[in-house]
């Protein structure tokens, strides 16, 4: 068997007098795609820059294979005095290496070379990142956060680069989708110490979960055979002195084990304040368009957001995302078209730009606006040390500076802002960058709960299959399209592999796939017919009238005499309620085909 490239024994590092490590381990051999994996502040940044040697442990032995070499991107890549893009990869590169790689590399990530570093986006930064310590094709690859702030398309294209490359991969990510297509193990961080599964990522959940539920089973047994000793000592036959003298030893050991045990870190408690219900239209958009210049950002779009509705925004950097969502937000004006919003609209936003952040802010001062220590979190006043440990901050990072938090940490504190405030109309803008699977799993159940609507724009395609209902993306010359579903619904409507991707065609000899009805009808039709323009006209009104027939049968089966003093007349009702439900289903089915198809004739 080959010896491991690094090797990490006993690894122990303590800050502030409280272990972030006891006794860690990690063995990273040839050809190895490790995800390491755990919550917010377990220190997986601090044990990758241990293996990329820009840390040192107190305690415990690290191996490095001689003449291995090493490449570790971290979370925000230092550019120096580097004047250029290209000055900056080429300086990464070794003696023996192909400099015609880190152009290759340049362009496939959208770069010239020539950009000067100081100017980059935080999308940019990341690409140039990348194709540093990608080019000299290391032995070990380190990555931190390898997918933030990259679009759809990159994060796709990186996938492929790294299933395809023969260095042992160490990889922080909170992409799901990302882990699962690149990983062939999983290291657990988790309270001090490392488990490892030899399993890729898709197994990983269950495993954690059966670990977790093995340890609460082993505190019961435990704590029960405490309470049995406790018992026996106090009400027990006395035997001999030795005897009872080494069961209270063995107490002792039993408090001293319970004592000493970690419990797993609690989730974050997320719940939005939600205000009264908004109208059913929340946005009417018709024939926007928006340029800049010589170029076409949003051209001739339009759109229908009915209350409930959760829409996701998905596209390259730089296609007019943001620009889209203030539009149909009333936050910018269309050059041309109009757009309507809906009755009783409480809308709450959260930006991804973290560098808005007062570095010199704490916690508290950020919540509560820097008066007093109370929030108002749903209209009502709220301790806010009290609010801050539900997104999991403990009550002495209350005052502590923001520049020393997290960017999971600085992530969570923005949603615990914008929760607080009552809304029916949640705009969130990148909102699972930096957060851990944990309370990106609340945060999916918070948006497909919410009884309001959602607008998200995202680049974590598992979180939008898991959420939306509907996803926006860019075609050509400034044309937007609706899809009905999360983005593996829209990849399967738009017949394509990857984002930007198109499918290839098949070969002439074989039969050609027989489209969906839905496609047959958008490719063969010029135009709209005159029965489809006037059901296009009419559905909304036809949609307006059924749900206001459907809250009326919902009122009437809401008296709870009803079923009680004629059970006849309940269960017509309940038939009805049925039945109006579904036609308004097929209506509003309709109305959205039939809005695609125009759009796709019209693009």
């Amino acid at each position: 068997m080959a010896p491991p490239l690094i090797h990490l024994d006993s690894i122990k590092l303590t800050f502030g007098g409280t272990p972030l490590f006891d006794g860690v381990e990690l063995s990273v051999g040839a050809g190895d795609r490790i995800a390491l994996v755990g919550r917010n502040g377990s220190g997986k940044s601090t044990l990758l820059k241990i293996v990329a040697g820009l840390a040192e442990a107190q305690d415990g032995t690290v191996f490095r294979q001689p003449g291995a070499t090493i490449r570790y991107l971290p979370q925000a890549p230092d550019f120096g005095d580097f004047s250029t893009t290209g000055e900056y990869v080429a300086a990464g590169l070794g003696p023996a290496d192909d400099p015609h790689r880190a152009t290759w590399l340049l362009e496939h990530l959208g770069l010239t070379g020539a950009e000067n570093p100081a100017t980059l986006s935080g999308g940019e930064a990341r690409r140039a990142a990348l194709a540093r310590v990608l080019a000299p094709k290391p032995d070990i690859l380190l990555l931190d956060e390898p997918t933030n702030h990259l679009d759809l398309a990159a994060i796709e294209w990186l996938e492929e680069e790294l299933v395809r490359s023969a260095s042992a991969i160490v990889i922080i990510s909170h992409d799901r989708r990302f882990l699962q297509k690149v990983s062939r193990a999983c290291v657990w961080l988790d309270r001090g110490v490392t488990r490892r599964l030899d399993k890729g990522f898709a197994h990983f959940e269950d495993w954690r979960d059966s670990v977790y539920e093995e340890e609460e089973r082993d505190a019961h047994k435990l704590g029960r055979r405490i309470v049995r000793e406790q018992h026996w000592i106090v009400h027990g036959v006395s035997g001999r002195r030795k005897r009872n003298m080494r069961r209270l030893h063995e107490l002792q050991a039993m408090r001293e084990i319970w004592k000493s045990r970690t419990a797993p870190q609690g989730a974050a408690r997320l719940e939005a304040a939600e205000a009264e219900a908004s109208g059913k239209l929340v946005i009417e958009a018709r024939a926007i368009s928006k340029r800049y210049g010589e170029r076409d950002i949003v051209s001739d779009f339009s759109i229908r957001v009915s209350r409930g509705d959760r829409i996701g925004l998905v596209g390259p950097n730089g296609a007019g995302k943001t620009t889209l969502l203030n539009m149909l937000t009333g936050e910018l004006s269309p050059d041309e078209g109009t757009v309507r919003l809906g009755a009783n609209l409480e809308l709450a936003r959260l930006e991804q730009d973290r560098n808005a952040l007062d570095p010199a802010d704490t916690p508290s001062g950020y919540l509560t606006g820097g008066r007093g220590d109370q929030v108002m979190v749903d209209g009502k006043p709220r301790h806010v040390v009290s609010y801050l440990k539900d997104f999991l901050f403990s009550p002495e990072q209350a005052l502590t500076p923001l520049r020393e938090l997290s960017g999971g940490e600085k992530a969570r504190l923005m949603l615990a802002k914008v929760l607080a405030r009552p809304a029916n109309l949640l705009v969130l803008d990148e909102p699972t960058n930096d957060l851990d699977m944990e309370t990106l799993d609340l945060l999916q159940e918070l948006v497909a709960g919410f009884a309001g609507t959602v607008i998200l724009v995202s680049h974590d395609r598992d979180f939008l299959d898991r959420t939306v209902t509907a996803t926006l993306a860019p075609g050509n010359d400034g044309k937007w399209l609706a899809y009905a579903g999360g983005y593996t619904d829209m990849l399967a409507q738009r017949g394509e592999k990857a984002f930007g991707q198109r499918a290839s065609k098949p070969a002439a000899k074989q039969p050609t796939p027989q489209p969906a009805p839905a496609r047959t009808a958008r490719n063969a039709a010029a135009k709209l017919s005159y029965k489809q323009k006037y059901a296009l006209e009419t559905l909304p009104g036809e949609i307006e009238k059924l749900s206001a027939e459907i809250g009326k049968l919902e009122a009437r089966l809401a008296d709870p005499a009803l079923y009680t003093a004629d059970p006849a007349a309940f269960s017509r009702i309940a038939g009805d309620l049925d039945k109006a439900r579904a036609r308004r289903s097929s209506a509003e089915e309709q109305w959205l085909e039939l809005e695609m198809l125009r759009e796709e004739i019209e693009s």
